[in-house]
């Protein structure tokens, strides 16, 4: 078991990853406070791993279990009213804690939720998907999805406690697994070029699910989301850079109805754009470019984006939050482990990325 620190100021808790944590009373005990609870999963956790987690909570008062169906779909204003509607019914409070149980989806929904519950309640992520371990659950971003883009609705709302127990990740089917190693190469891409090493030497052994692989994974990008955040809780800076790859991705998504690709798999073919159009400026050279592409394809995800046109996909992106005042930013790779935002770039540039890679 291993455990992480973060620290936006107003709000401190702690991350713990290992194997059996849904087993373990003390520490359930221990991170999750309250005695009346509301637990919000999806129909394949519930089955598979809910009754561990009630054992592990013992005598204190399950008040109610809101499980959504599976899928992005679920992403909605709509589920989060559902969630209200329970919240209400069974007449919590603000002393109310909610446990999101799930992947990002469950996560982020849950948590947009308890942010706006009594104007704020309390919640603990519980992730069980690598995508979420690695990335979502951690830095107080929830949110629902909106037929004009991906996100667009949400809150910055920081959890008590993170608690990543890695043996949920067995059951995950391997596009999973695939998708959430997405977000692990971004990690690689635009802080830590060591972890782009160690990715490129152990990618087989993170596919296929070796523990020590997945915690070191999992514990090195939660500790690089944990740093940034830290700087810049409210995305006003340097926080952005953990987008890498989203803009082009969440343009995928959005094109798609949230229906064909999973997030990691828009992202990883989001970070094949980013890092081309980086290429085309001139700040990364073709070789650079070449391990990102190779990564991402050794990590099982598509490679090969869906033809929606250049143009959709950049009407789709001009609906991004990292647009101000009409313009464009784009999180771009200076080199291999160093990221930047850029406003100011050649357009041209960007057109033949688009139109290489949608048209």
């Amino acid at each position: 078991m291993q455990t992480l620190k973060v620290d936006v100021g107003h709000s401190r808790y702690l991350i713990t990853i290992g194997a059996g944590l849904l087993g373990n009373a003390a520490l359930v005990e221990s991170q999750i406070p309250g005695k009346d609870l509301m637990i919000v999963t999806d129909t394949t956790v519930a089955r598979l791993y809910l009754p561990a987690l009630r054992a592990a909570l013992g005598d204190r008062r399950i008040i109610h279990e809101c499980i959504l169906a599976e899928g992005e779909q679920q992403k909605t204003l709509q589920t989060v009213s559902w969630i209200f509607d329970a919240l209400v019914g069974q007449r919590f409070n603000r002393d109310a804690v909610v446990l999101a149980f799930g992947g990002g989806v469950v996560g982020d929904t849950a948590g947009f939720a308890a942010a706006c519950y009594q104007r704020g309640v309390r919640y603990v992520q519980i992730p069980t998907t690598v995508l979420a371990q690695v990335d979502s659950s951690v830095g107080g971003k929830t949110g629902v999805n909106h037929s004009g883009g991906k996100n667009l609705i949400g809150a910055f709302h920081q959890p008590i406690a993170v608690i990543a127990d890695t043996d949920t990740l067995n059951s995950l089917p391997d596009r999973e697994i695939s998708a959430g190693i997405a977000e692990v190469i971004k990690y690689g891409c635009i802080w830590d070029l060591e972890l782009l090493g160690w990715l490129d030497t152990h990618m087989a052994r993170l596919r296929a699910r070796e523990p020590d692989a997945l915690t070191h994974a999992i514990y090195r990008s939660c500790s690089i989301k944990a740093a940034v955040v830290a700087q810049d809780e409210r995305e006003e800076g340097v926080r952005a850079i953990l987008n890498f790859g989203h803009t082009f991705g969440h343009a995928i998504e959005a094109a798609t109805g949230y229906e064909v690709y999973l997030h990691g798999e828009a992202v990883g073919l989001g970070m094949l754009m980013a890092a081309d159009l980086s290429r085309r400026l001139g700040m990364i050279d073709t070789p650079a470019r070449n391990l990102v592409h190779a990564l991402v394809r050794r990590a099982g995800l598509p490679i090969e984006p869906p033809r929606i046109g250049a143009a959709r996909a950049l009407e789709l992106m001009q609906m991004d939050k990292k647009v101000l005042s009409g313009k464009l930013r784009l999180v771009l790779l200076e080199r291999l482990g160093n990221a930047t935002v850029v406003s100011t770039y050649d357009k041209s540039a960007l057109d033949a990325t688009l139109k290489e890679h949608f048209a």
